[in-house]
């Protein structure tokens, strides 16, 4: 098995959030918990950030797309022709 190397954080939470945490998880199991929490909430935000940039270039390119579509439609429509 791979070992992973720990580094060790004083960290401050709001009383709320570790009455939350406590619900669910042990004391020794607290770190994990909040790993996994990060990861998940890290891995989140990259996800609509990507989404957003994806859509931002859509639009940017709209115009240009649609174009280059309307230019090309007629062989398209050829190759469908032959093939129907």
């Amino acid at each position: 098995m791979k070992s992973v190397a720990h580094k060790r954080l004083n960290i401050t939470l709001p009383v709320s959030t570790v009455e939350m945490i406590e619900t669910v998880a042990d004391k020794g199991s607290r770190s994990s918990l909040i790993d996994t929490a990060v990861r998940l909430y890290v891995k989140n935000l990259k996800q609509a950030s990507l989404k957003e940039r994806i859509k931002e270039g859509s639009i940017a390119r709209a115009e240009r797309d649609l174009e280059m579509a309307q230019e090309w439609s007629h062989l398209e429509d050829e190759v469908w022709q032959k093939y129907l």
